[in-house]
């Protein structure tokens, strides 16, 4: 059921893929030609949040994109290194301010840190979150695949075994361009080290049951 590949960059050359493009860019990033790494450090106070809860909101944290409107699975690994409470990086799907989904590690210096995936829709944010015990590196594979309106988030440690977080209904006009990449953020202080090893996005028929294979 597998299609095109839509995508595939793994940070190996000097220059970013024309098909990427940032939205709110990192001060500090770089392409490690040495270990086929893209590098950044966050700033501070950056996040992806809507209204849920106590009326926070917050559209700026940093994301690097391609766009199509094509059903897809996208896969990457992340190595972060966190320095603040709810440092965070991962994959996220955009269609505006209003409507998107993140999933990440939200890191907690002094406790268990928070393994989740936010969904927006009609600009409020919900969080379905797993606990999980972790060092101050900590490596991770993610991937979030689009079916029409049907999303599905899995993550792994290893890249190999997968586990499913999230099943989601995300309000997605037909037809409409999807924003579709990397992102990472720090709600908090800045500093944050981020390495993504690589972003692949692949074409998926429109039956459910790809996102399964």
């Amino acid at each position: 059921m597998k299609k095109e590949l839509i995508l595939y960059e793994n940070f190996e050359n000097e220059s970013l893929g024309n098909l990427l493009r940032w939205r709110c860019e990192p001060r500090k990033w770089f392409l490690d030609t040495s270990s086929s790494q893209l590098v950044l450090e966050t700033d501070e106070k950056t996040d992806y949040w809507q209204k849920t809860h106590y009326g926070f909101q917050a559209d700026n944290g940093h994301f690097l994109y391609t766009k199509t409107s094509k059903n897809f699975r996208m896969t990457t690994k992340v190595t972060i290194t966190p320095k603040n409470r709810y440092d965070q990086a991962g994959l996220m799907i955009r269609i505006s301010e209003n409507t998107w989904i993140k999933t990440s590690l939200e890191f907690i210096p002094d406790g268990l840190s928070k393994l989740g995936v936010v969904v927006t829709n009609r600009g409020y944010s919900d969080w379905s979150t797993k606990y999980v015990d972790c060092e101050d590196t900590v490596q991770l594979y993610y991937q979030l695949s689009r079916i029409d309106q049907n999303c599905y988030v899995n993550y792994s440690w290893d890249g190999k075994e997968w586990f499913q977080i999230r099943i989601a209904h995300l309000d997605i006009p037909d037809g409409s361009p999807i924003l579709a990449g990397v992102y990472a953020s720090s709600p908090q202080d800045k500093g944050q080290e981020v390495r993504f090893d690589f972003l692949s996005i692949e074409e998926l028929d429109n039956d459910p049951r790809a996102a399964y294979l």
